[in-house]
């Protein structure tokens, strides 16, 4: 099994900021409103400057915010003391890629694919997922969407990156009405195939705690939580 810190690294590599600088002993991301996972403060090491990050992040016109990753207890006391709140607690879920390419995938059910298709942008929207975050599937190197259907309609969406041997599953969206028909297990199941097919050893993916199906369905596809994280977001003023 894979280490926290490959992990981390692997959120970065598949889903990667537009851009990237270090203010002080802070990486400093630049999301262009793709979302906090790419406009998240990160310590790189043991810290209690808060100063450096939180003026980078407002001359970017960005709200400051941080993320907190398994850990770092030290900097979550010093951020919740400075009155920053927590956002979106996060599980992250691996597993070897042969745990999951035990089952062939139906005939028309699941597709890789690249560039996305229309139907795929517009399954994404549905879920809040919109050009911005499109522009971050587009910055990844090694990658791939794909498409599921169900009795021969369009039904979900992903996208997968491959970062250092990590194949990581992002933005998996199913259509409301296309739900709890097995959409998502056959999604995950053809990233991994893909993943094994692009020299990966391990696939991962992310979801939120609050998040109880997602967790179920990863649990029970086999995935072990490795690690996780929090965000802390800046006090109104």
């Amino acid at each position: 099994m894979t280490t926290p810190a490959a992990f981390y690294a692997a959120i970065d590599g598949t889903w990667p900021a537009a851009a990237v600088t270090r203010a002080g002993p802070w990486t400093i991301r630049d999301g262009q409103g793709g979302g906090k996972r790419v406009s998240a403060a990160t310590a790189d090491e043991p810290t209690t400057d808060l100063g450096h990050a939180e003026q980078a992040m407002r001359a970017a016109d960005q709200t400051p915010l941080f993320m907190v990753r398994q850990g770092e207890d030290a900097l979550d006391h010093l951020l919740d003391h400075a009155g920053y709140t927590v956002v979106d607690p996060t599980n992250g879920y691996i597993a070897p890629v042969d745990a999951l390419t035990d089952i062939p995938i139906p005939r028309v059910t699941a597709f890789t694919l690249w560039e996305p298709l229309a139907i795929m942008e517009d399954i994404w929207a549905k879920g809040g997922i919109g050009p911005a975050r499109v522009a971050i599937m587009h910055r990844a190197k090694t990658k791939t969407a794909i498409l599921a259907r169900h009795k021969d309609k369009p039904a979900g969406a992903a996208f997968a990156a491959i970062h250092d041997g990590i194949a990581m599953v992002h933005a998996v969206e199913v259509l409301a009405h296309q739900r709890r028909q097995g959409v998502a297990q056959w999604i995950m199941r053809q990233a991994a195939f893909w993943a094994a097919d692009n020299g990966a050893n391990h696939i991962a993916v992310l979801t939120t705690a609050a998040n109880g199906p997602a967790n179920a369905l990863y649990q029970g596809l086999g995935f072990q939580h490795l690690c996780g994280y929090h965000y802390r977001t800046a006090p109104k003023t």
